[in-house]
């Protein structure tokens, strides 16, 4: 007896996001578990099939996966209402052929790349202390909610009070990011933890 399983249809929606150059591609089926970030394209060629594909459209600049959805930052130059039904389909059509979003590897791969530049921040045994202080807040607190806007935010360093995070997907280059990152993550961070003086953001 042949097997006649179809695959439920992948639904798909958008979703405003904070930077007005970013939308979010969410779907009913699980992409990738974690985040992951394509700034340029060699990294989505070397990880990242969906990725690639989508930089090869010359109005994509970014994409984001993070669990069901993907996040795609647009050339400033182009306007959403010519693109957005180009995107859908293209997007849906790829998970729809289940064809691979991204490699497997891919996290801890970046986890290593990660080791060798954190490592080159020592800490010493109070600032150790401090930095997980910090680590576990970012994670509990603000994570969820930027990751909710299609973006992603990671500790990067502490050096002198001042904490480096790094911003991503939808967060990168958005204006409402620097306000939200001074006025609520900083704010947060320094009654939580009196050693911290400051946020500084990077963009991803």
């Amino acid at each position: 007896m042949e097997n006649t399983t179809t695959k439920s249809p992948v639904m798909l929606y958008t979703e405003q996001t904070p930077n007005p150059e970013s939308l979010k591609f969410v779907t009913n089926r699980m992409l990738y578990q974690g985040t992951a970030d394509f700034r340029e394209e060699e990294l989505a060629q070397e990880w990242s099939p969906l990725g690639a594909a989508l930089f090869e459209l010359p109005y994509v600049k970014g994409v984001y996966v993070c669990n069901n959805f993907v996040t795609v930052t647009k050339e400033f130059n182009y306007a959403w209402e010519d693109i957005m039904l180009k995107l859908k389909e293209f997007i849906k059509a790829y998970i729809q052929e289940g064809k691979t979003i991204v490699k497997e590897g891919f996290a801890e791969a970046m986890a290593e790349r990660e080791a060798e530049v954190g490592e080159s921040y020592n800490y010493s045994g109070e600032e150790i202390e401090i930095v997980k202080k910090v680590k576990d807040l970012i994670d509990t607190y603000v994570k969820p909610a930027v990751e909710s806007d299609g973006g992603n935010i990671e500790f990067k360093a502490f050096n002198q009070g001042v904490v480096t995070v790094v911003l991503q997907g939808s967060c990168s280059g958005c204006p409402s990011s620097t306000v939200t990152l001074k006025s609520g993550i900083e704010g947060m961070l320094k009654r939580m933890v009196p050693e911290v003086t400051e946020v500084v953001a990077e963009m991803g």
